[in-house]
């Protein structure tokens, strides 16, 4: 019993010894130099929390929010606008105009009983026609796509640039 008690009291002594160290650690110069580095920078913390509270950030954050949404809406569109490209056969059709011209293209001048006469040129140019009336068509829809989205993301994307400029400048000055 006594030896458990020596061996509580020593444990006792070496925590205290320890706690002792630990106190005169902490008085040290690079401890409270460290210390008042941690202060500091809790105290920007701070700051950046005060200002990411105020209506400007919160109206950028809110703008930020929504060009992503816009940007999401318009991938959709994108997406649905290939898909119905892809039901309806247009690009299907237009990969196989483009293989045939260049098979065409690639016949010419080959020294086999293929070669290319006037009709075969007529048919290559009335593929590439319709090619190029097939990817104008493309063109147009996607055009239409963005342009429908375009509206409003571009008034968001001016409202957030001049709200970060405003808040890069109020952080700025408060730190």
């Amino acid at each position: 019993m006594d030896a458990k008690k020596a061996s509580k009291l020593q444990e006792i002594r070496a925590t205290a010894s320890d706690a002792a160290e630990i106190m005169r650690q902490i008085g040290t110069p690079g401890v409270l130099e460290s210390l008042n580095h941690v202060k500091e920078t809790a105290s920007q913390i701070n700051g950046i929390i005060h200002v990411l509270k105020t209506p400007e950030m919160v109206r950028n954050i809110e703008n930020f929010r929504q060009i992503s949404e816009n940007l999401n809406d318009t991938a959709s569109k994108i997406q649905e606008t290939v898909q119905q490209l892809k039901e309806t056969g247009v690009i299907d059709k237009t990969s196989d105009l483009i293989i045939t011209a260049k098979g065409k293209i690639d016949s010419f001048g080959n020294d086999s009983e293929d070669n290319l006469c006037g009709q075969d040129l007529r048919n290559v140019t009335l593929a590439t026609k319709e090619m190029f009336v097939s990817i104008k068509e493309l063109m147009n829809e996607l055009t239409m796509t963005v342009a429908s989205s375009k509206t409003d993301t571009i008034g968001n994307i001016r409202d957030t640039i001049k709200e970060v400029s405003y808040i890069s400048k109020t952080i700025s000055s408060a730190v």
